[in-house]
């Protein structure tokens, strides 16, 4: 019976002495132990008051819930001080369970109004609120106990037009956000990693190409290997690609045929697309050598999971690459060299680590569904304690 109790209430300490179920439930209990005094723990009482407490607890089956507990008022003969015995999973001076507040800051959570939450549990919407800000308080205190993450993913999205942009940081290996931090420049980021403890746990860290991150990973992760995103590396390529396919034939670039084909791997192209594609550089054979030089460079840097060895023998390679792009008589290719050859070290990480920026992204169009479901942040601590307790 005690078992049974406690699985159909959701709480334990309790009897079930009758149920009586009709439009709503209602289950009349009594306490399962014996009172004592909160101030010297004694068991010897006097009885001086009895009264039946109505206490509204989880619906159940979507039908409310009543529970009406037979409580006591006792007078300690050890210390005599006077209280009524304490009803577990209630607060004091409170007519409402702890699992029904939880299922109500559940409900919020997920989106559901304010006014439909206090018009299926007959409570008020300024309740709904109160219980909404005391979950989130509690959610939030677990959450300054993580740690400084080992595998840590940075990268920024928009936030409001006034406050600009937000970093986000990941933690890649607990696939959580870790935090976020308003704006995107070094000196509005550098007072966080300051305070921040166990700089020296985080191993690696994930990015896109991104000057202000790699001097801030540098300075205060010191034991960090930066790992370049692949697909941001991918699509600087394809960019700088584009770019000098306009300068060579601005038509063919406003083509959104050609666009969608260009763009893509040569893998990923069917027969009939290559030929196109094939049909088009007989017009312009110089385009069709820089088309096949960069799908050179995409399968070189889509790479993964090599071992040293393997890395030693590439490295060779994409250098030889790098200097070609360097010494290139068109302006996009010269620049595209150079970016490389600034983030070869980063680059060449990505074949002996699998990892990428890809958990972030992903939180990131999670973030989006947020604000939209919001109607708009004006407060970024709210949206921060949003995100932090969501995605993790």
């Amino acid at each position: 019976m005690k078992i049974l109790s406690e699985r159909i209430l959701n709480i334990p300490g309790y009897w079930i002495t009758n149920i009586n179920a009709h439009s709503e439930q209602c289950y009349y209990l009594s306490l399962r132990k014996k009172a004592q005094c909160p101030v010297c723990k004694s068991k010897k009482l006097l009885n001086k008051d009895k009264k039946t407490r109505k206490i509204q607890h989880e619906s159940i089956a979507l039908r409310l819930t009543y529970l009406f507990i037979n409580c006591h008022k006792y007078q300690c003969k050890h210390c005599g001080k006077y209280f009524w015995e304490r009803l577990p999973a209630i607060l004091p001076y409170n007519r409402k369970t702890e699992p029904l507040r939880k299922q109500v800051a559940h409900h919020a959570m997920r989106g559901v109004t304010k006014k439909d939450i206090a018009s299926d549990f007959k409570i008020g919407q300024a309740t709904v609120h109160r219980y909404f800000l005391k979950e989130l308080k509690l959610l939030s205190n677990e959450i300054l106990t993580y740690e400084c993450p080992r595998i840590l993913g940075i990268d920024e999205h928009f936030f409001t037009k006034k406050q600009g942009y937000v970093t986000t940081l990941c933690d890649i290996s607990q696939k959580r956000i870790f935090d976020l931090l308003l704006g995107r420049s070094e000196k509005s980021l550098e007072r966080f990693f300051i305070k921040l403890k166990n700089r020296e746990r985080c191993k690696i860290v994930c990015m896109d190409l991104s000057e202000t991150y790699r001097h801030l990973i540098k300075r205060f992760f010191p034991n960090a290997k930066i790992v370049s995103d692949r697909f941001h590396v991918i699509r600087v390529i394809n960019h700088h690609f584009m770019k000098q396919w306009q300068n060579i034939d601005p038509l063919g670039r406003k083509n959104r045929g050609l666009l969608s084909l260009m763009r893509r791997h040569e893998s990923k192209l069917t027969e009939e697309q290559k030929q196109r594609l094939r049909t088009y550089f007989k017009d312009h054979p110089g385009l069709e050598a820089i088309y096949d030089f960069k799908q050179e460079i995409c399968v070189l840097l889509n790479s993964k999971n090599k071992t040293k060895k393997q890395c030693r023998d590439l490295i060779p390679q994409f250098f030889g690459i790098v200097e070609q792009l360097k010494t290139s008589c068109f302006e996009p290719m010269v620049t595209l060299g150079k970016t490389l050859d600034s983030w070869k070290e980063e680059m060449t990480r990505m074949w002996r680590f699998s990892w990428s920026n890809a958990m972030t992204e992903g939180f990131h169009n999670k973030m989006k569904m947020l604000v939209r479901r919001a109607y708009g942040f004006r407060n970024f601590e709210n949206y921060r304690l949003w995100v932090k307790i969501l995605c993790r």
